[in-house]
């Protein structure tokens, strides 16, 4: 194998296809890239058996051929070559280990054989449909933050992607909950989405398709593909494929609170600086906040026994009675942060019972907060 490439486009490939490579495993053949030399085009694949990826990047080939290299390490490589340069890779030579030139530059990487990789099958992926990059981007970034980390419910650590219905619509709707907060967010339902099962994407695929999209641009096209068991994102350069969450998303619908009968409307930006400002007494732990209302004032309060305490104070559009709630200062800033509108409006019921946070300027976009005592 041997070709020639500008080390922008290398090292561009590399960034999204090394992220999928776990730095720690016991397979060593896991830790490498597979390179794909062939018809002017290098093609580049990595998998942790869960989650893969494959991309194409032209290239000058002088030699078809294929091999892996430490995915990593090829990567930091080509990271500190000089901007501009060409990189010139062969194999096949002494000890089959790759040689890399650029310059005066020359290393040499050791390889494991390209028969061994392991190839992650997409399988029968029955359902298909297609989006924009643009709404893919405002799907996962107004959801993915309220994800769960726990290993112990593993079905919450990803993205509830399924079709609904709104107000006798179809939707195609992602949902996500770590039990303290929930996310949900819906677009009109794409052609071939009909009848797709419910699927849990996981938080790997999930931050890597992420990545792939602030590179391609919001008008590029996404083609979406999946059955019970796995998903597969595709345009022209990339295609990512990964198994999905076996598990039961449970039933989001009990925990949104239509039944609010108090209404306080804010300022997103003028609340999102108060909250950051006395959030930053809060004890680290906790992180709460105490938002006392009335009449047309919101008095936001935070006490801690080591640093002190914190009160402001905002008008507000409040028209109900006299109520204190207490919340996770961090959980109220990642919803509000994820309102475009310049305005929020929060649905309370007491201070014991979940908030209904929405989007004034965008109906699609809904959000639930479980309080905290304070």
């Amino acid at each position: 194998m041997q070709f020639t490439i500008e080390r922008s486009a290398l090292l561009r490939s590399l960034t999204h296809v090394q992220g999928v490579v776990e730095r720690r495993t016991t397979i060593p053949i896991l830790s490498n890239v597979l390179l794909q030399a062939t018809g002017g085009k290098l093609g580049l694949t990595a998998t942790d058996m869960d989650l893969a990826i494959v991309e194409s990047v032209p290239a000058d080939v002088s030699q078809d051929g294929s091999t892996t290299v430490p995915a990593h390490t090829l990567y930091d490589i080509v990271r500190k070559l000089p901007e501009g340069s060409q990189v010139e890779i062969r194999s096949g030579g002494e000890q089959g280990q790759l040689e890399i030139r650029s310059g005066r530059s020359k290393l040499n990487l050791t390889t494991l054989p390209s028969e061994d990789f392991p190839v992650m099958s997409g399988g029968d992926l029955p359902h298909e449909f297609t989006v924009s990059a643009a709404t893919l981007r405002r799907l996962i970034d107004r959801t993915r933050f309220a994800m769960s980390t726990e290993e112990t419910r593993y079905y919450l650590n990803g993205l509830y992607l399924h079709a609904a219905e709104t107000d006798g619509a179809p939707v195609l709707r992602i949902v996500a909950t770590d039990g303290h907060r929930l996310a949900r967010v819906e677009v009109g339902l794409p052609e071939g989405a009909a009848g797709m099962p419910g699927v849990i994407v996981p938080r790997k695929a999930v931050t890597e398709i992420r990545k792939l999209i602030d590179e391609i641009g919001d008008e590029v096209e996404i083609d979406v593909a999946l059955s019970g068991t796995k998903i597969r994102f595709s345009y022209s350069d990339a295609v990512l494929t990964s198994k999905l969450i076996d598990g039961t998303f449970p039933d989001y619908d009990r925990v949104i609170p239509f039944g609010n009968d108090k209404t306080l409307e804010v300022k997103r930006t003028e609340f999102v600086k108060a909250v950051d400002l006395v959030s930053t007494i809060s004890t680290e732990k906790s992180r709460a906040i105490k938002l006392s209302l009335d009449n047309g004032s919101l008095i936001l309060t935070a006490t801690s026994p080591e640093a002190g305490s914190a009160r402001e104070e905002l008008d507000v559009d409040y028209k109900d009675g006299p109520m204190e709630i207490g919340f996770n200062s961090k959980y109220l800033l990642d919803i509000t942060q994820q309102i475009d509108g310049d305005d929020a409006r929060f649905q309370l019921s007491d201070g014991a019972s979940p908030t209904l946070v929405q989007d004034m300027g965008d109906p699609s976009a809904l959000y639930v907060l479980m309080p905290m005592r304070v």
